[in-house]
């Protein structure tokens, strides 16, 4: 079934998720007090309308509660943020994702229903850190405090051995969850699949065992 998404809040992280959602074909009705904002996207969306989204009757009025999704990007307002996001859980919106500004503003969602919470900024910083961190390292997502995917370059140490011959679930803890080599994708590799220098190979597992297998494993 096609989804469709309400984005209320159209500076640069809502804008970018309005115009890159309805690049990808979904209905997106966009949402934003400011009105230079809502004329900006007017071309990448199904709707842009002027509103103040803190405002029960203006949710109503547009139909909001429809709406599976929304993402809830208002930066520059803690309180409107979390007033709309509330209105958005009474109203039965069964996803709503929130950006927060900092740390308490993220218990606050977190306590209200928000279903997912994203702080752009804090996000890509751990990202960079860690990219920088290792010579090996490409790419970076956090999945809790503890546990993490990345994506990690094969060295001449490890070509031409098979990920049977590298047992890095047993000496290392972690998994295996692709190969990349060029634009060609192995998902779920087996254990006879072949690495070779330059690939990249995709593993998830507990922050500190990845770190092991970078500077002992690599």
């Amino acid at each position: 079934m096609k989804k469709d998404f309400v984005v209320i809040g159209l500076a640069r992280f809502g804008g970018s998720v309005c115009k890159e959602l309805h690049r990808l074909g979904y209905q997106v009705l966009a949402i934003d007090i400011n009105e230079a904002r809502v004329n900006a996207v007017l071309d990448y969306s199904t709707k842009a309308v002027i509103g103040d989204a803190s405002r029960k009757d203006v949710l109503k009025a547009l139909g909001v509660g429809n709406f599976e999704y929304a993402v809830v990007a208002i930066g520059d307002n803690m309180q409107s943020s979390i007033m709309c996001t509330l209105l958005l859980k009474e109203m039965g919106v069964e996803n709503v994702w929130v950006k927060a500004q900092d740390a308490n503003h993220k218990k606050v969602l977190a306590k209200i229903g928000a279903d997912r919470i994203i702080q752009p900024e804090y996000d890509m910083g751990i990202r960079v850190a860690n990219q920088m961190q290792s010579g090996k390292l490409q790419e970076y997502i956090e999945l809790s405090k503890d546990y993490s995917i990345s994506e990690l370059n094969i060295s001449k140490k490890l070509a031409n051995k098979t990920i049977n011959d590298l047992d890095i679930r047993a000496k290392y803890g972690c998994t295996i969850l692709a190969i990349k080599n060029g634009n060609k994708v192995n998902i779920s590799p087996s254990a006879k699949d072949k690495l070779y220098e330059g690939d990249m190979i995709v593993v998830m597992g507990n922050n500190n065992d990845i770190k092991r297998f970078e500077e002992k494993g690599l």
